[in-house]
């Protein structure tokens, strides 16, 4: 049996992986579940997901990425070594050659650690590439042309924001602002203002669900459920929509300012394709309500949202292992 060649999108919320000649076949959020008595494995992927803040005292529910980078080197190894093992990508004959997805403007410590992750798990080649390269492939967009394309993709650690050309990257940047940090601005701005805490699960609902952030309704409202911090007793509030602009403005500002700064350093001519072309948004962050028309009025270029933007990034390693000769000739350069 010859060896399979995957993609993996490495995600901080989730992990995504792609085979060759057949798609995506994995879509699990990045949560390990472990003993802290022995540090067994009691779940890998849903099944940790569903005991986020549900954990008794010594069964623990980690994360093991951050900010798009490996937080917690043995426990991404298992979670990594688990999903291969589900989808079959390996056997005692052939080991799988690894393309994985990174942050752009990480360390070379920080890529090395993903590198190595992947190459413990029993891969015979792995690859990086950036995530907002891959991403705009994923999207569809052409960037073997000497004309500019754009890609926000906001993801759940990180929001990458990059003008590509010719096959590469021209100017780009990252920032550690994107899904779960809209996730704890909500958890903030709920216990300030109505001294009421909230777990992880429920922000992610309201920003999923209800969040708007571009000219919110002032009459639409939400019941919230969590903890009264004063009472200690459980408790539920009323939040209107406008009140979620509010809270995740102060994100949205530094993503925008990101955007603009690359927008800066971009050559005049290749300004003018974005003006003309648009910028593509990616990522489950990009699912927003409200962020299109408010990134549309800020930065003053038309903006998209690409058809499957939570898949982007795992079907653009897909187009990638088509060729995976391109990829081995790039490392040798």
């Amino acid at each position: 049996m010859l060896a399979k060649d995957i993609g993996i999108d490495l995600g901080t919320a989730n992990v995504l992986i792609y085979i060759k000649g057949e798609g995506i076949v994995l879509n699990e959020p990045s949560v390990v579940a472990i003993d802290t008595n022995n540090r067994k494995v009691v779940a890998v992927g849903h099944d940790a997901s569903e005991m986020l803040g549900r954990t008794p005292g010594k069964v623990k529910a980690i994360k093991p990425m951050k900010d798009g980078v490996i937080a917690d080197f043995e426990i991404t190894e298992i979670m990594l070594d688990y999903f291969i093992r589900k989808i079959h990508a390996r056997n005692f004959l052939s080991r799988p050659r690894i393309l994985i997805c990174c942050p752009s403007n990480i360390t070379p410590v920080e890529k090395n650690a993903i590198k190595e992750a992947a190459e413990r798990t029993g891969a015979r080649r792995v690859f990086l590439e950036e995530e907002p390269k891959v991403a705009a492939i994923g999207a569809g967009m052409d960037i073997s042309k000497p004309s500019a394309n754009m890609v926000i993709d906001i993801g759940g650690g990180t929001t990458d924001i990059a003008i590509l050309s010719l096959n590469d990257i021209v100017t780009s940047t990252s920032v550690r602002v994107a899904g779960n940090v809209f996730d704890q601005d909500i958890i903030k701005y709920i216990k300030e203002k109505y001294k009421l805490l909230i777990g992880d699960k429920t922000a992610e609902d309201i920003k999923i669900e209800f969040a708007n952030v571009y000219h919110g309704d002032k009459k639409k409202k939400l019941e919230v459920r969590g903890r009264d911090l004063i009472t200690g007793l459980p408790s539920t509030i009323e939040l209107v929509e406008e009140e979620t602009e509010e809270a995740l403005s102060e994100s949205l500002e530094k993503i925008i300012k990101a955007a603009t700064n690359v927008l800066e350093q971009t050559p005049p001519e290749l300004a003018a394709d974005i003006v003309e072309k648009g910028i593509i948004l990616t990522g489950g962050g990009s699912m927003l309500n409200g962020l299109l028309p408010l990134l549309k009025e800020r930065l003053k270029v038309p903006v998209f949202i690409a058809d499957s933007p939570l898949t982007c990034v795992a079907e653009g390693t897909g187009v990638l292992l088509e060729n995976v000769r391109l990829l081995e000739e790039k490392e040798r350069v």
